[in-house]
């Protein structure tokens, strides 16, 4: 009996044995099946859409990629800018900013790097700008149709569909991620020579900020050695975005808009390109821009500041995408007679102190007066200098009484005497905050001592 119970055991555990190792090589089959699944999968995509990996790498591109801010297209006498996507015309997708010879224009192509894919080309359509005030190039618009299935990072233009686009310069692609950031931007089309006005700069750009613009934006030739470390500080901090604008390597400029009296190439530094393209630049990351020139002030009269004041006119104007803001003249020949604003700190800053000039001119409303203008830049397709050429929306002519620009230069209607000026002392409203602001910016710049601040 003893042994039998021994031999039972000795089997029931060659049993249990069994059982144990069948269980373990059954999950060693599947896994192995599971595995050998696993690898062949992946071949076999790797080796069926090798052209989707492909894609992924945009960061190689087998064309010439240009960073700078004018390129020339290659066998034209025309200039590339930047290019934006723009779908608001149907059919249509990417508008390019360019600079074109009147008398050269041709048919082009527009050509794209589709990930790794290039030289897909589209016929391109070419809109000059009809404000060129008789000069031999213009501010020009290229639009173009996308290809189909094509995500287009950077494009170029071609004189031929079947050029070969690598021996071609192509430029980046902006506004694909469509996010509003900011509420205003001011652009100032362009600095050259040896502009140098430091004071009246930074006045400005104080003055902006506490009328609640978020960024200036500009387009840079040349200045003064004093302005130039004034924009480098404000470059610093964010509030200025300055872009290269070296159009005199490329053209034969003028300060002038008048052909037939300057002569030149290209309208006063290329402004109406540069305008446009600051209005582009701008337009999927703000509500408004603002277009006017440096020495200009958009002030509001019956509201503390811009956004209050749009605020207001926005809803009462819900179609309107361009608001007219009539220009009056400050002549700096005239200072009020307190030399209450005639401040030690600023002696040896160069530039004009426009805290000293409160007589303001009327308009002679008989002639044409030239307005600047605040834009909403996703209703507006081209922009002139006083007006804007092509919009979707409306145009609305804002009261003076609202608000006006504060332009603090040489007299335009300079027969008229002292007392036909007017008295407006708005910027005073706001001159215990502008002053030391304007202080502590110059101390930045180096170009006021830390000692000579505020001292009113």
């Amino acid at each position: 009996m003893f042994m039998l119970r021994i031999v039972m055991n000795v089997k029931t555990g060659n049993t249990n044995c069994l059982q144990k190792a069948n269980f373990v090589l059954f999950i060693y089959t599947v896994l192995m099946i599971i595995l050998i699944y696993i690898m062949t999968t992946e071949k076999t995509t790797t080796v069926t859409s090798p052209i989707s990996k492909l894609q992924e790498k945009t960061d190689i591109y087998p064309v010439p990629i240009s960073e700078e801010s004018i390129t020339p297209i290659k066998n034209t006498k025309h200039l590339l800018v930047s290019a934006f996507m723009d779908q608001r015309i149907k059919g249509f997708d990417i508008r390019i900013i360019g600079i074109f010879k009147r008398d050269s224009i041709q048919p082009l192509h527009c050509s794209f790097c589709c990930g790794s894919v290039f030289n897909q080309t589209t016929p391109a359509i070419i809109l000059p700008h009809s404000d060129n005030f008789g000069y031999p190039y213009t501010a020009t618009d290229v639009l173009c149709p996308l290809p189909k299935n094509c995500d287009a990072s950077h494009v170029t233009l071609l004189t031929k569909p079947s050029a070969n686009a690598s021996e071609h310069t192509f430029i980046p692609v902006r506004n694909k991620i469509k996010k509003t950031r900011f509420s205003f931007t001011v652009c100032i089309s362009n600095l050259f020579g040896d502009y140098n006005n430091v004071l009246q700069f930074t006045q400005t750009l104080e003055m902006y900020k506490l009328l609640g613009v978020d960024r200036v934006v500009i387009y840079n030739t040349s200045c003064g050695p004093d302005l130039e470390r004034l924009l480098q500080r404000y470059s610093q901090e964010g509030f200025v975005e300055m872009v290269p604008w070296p159009i005199d390597k490329f053209l034969k400029l003028t300060r002038g808009w008048r052909f037939t009296v300057n002569g030149g190439d290209l309208q006063y530094f290329g402004q109406l390109v540069t305008l446009n393209e600051c209005m582009y630049r701008s337009m999927e990351r703000l509500r408004y821009v603002l277009l006017n020139d440096i020495d200009e002030i958009i002030m509001p009269y019956k509201h503390d500041d811009l956004v209050s004041l749009m605020n207001t006119l926005e809803p009462q104007h819900p179609n309107v995408g361009e608001f007219l803001i009539e220009n009056h003249i400050f002549p700096y020949k005239h200072f009020e007679p307190s030399g209450r604003f005639n401040l030690s700190q600023w002696e040896k800053v160069p530039g004009i102190n426009i805290l000293e000039h409160i007589y303001r001119e009327d308009p002679d409303r008989s002639v044409y007066h030239p307005h600047k203008m605040i834009v909403r830049p996703k209703l507006i397709e081209q922009t002139s200098v006083h007006e804007v050429l092509r919009r979707f929306g409306e145009r609305y002519k804002v009261p003076p009484d609202v608000c006006r620009i504060i332009h603090v230069r040489v007299a335009l209607r300079g027969h008229l005497k002292l007392e036909e000026l007017n008295e407006d002392k708005r910027l005073w409203d706001f001159q215990e905050k502008l002053i030391p602001n304007v202080d502590k910016a110059l101390k930045r710049a180096g170009l006021i001592p830390a000692e000579e601040q505020n001292k009113l």
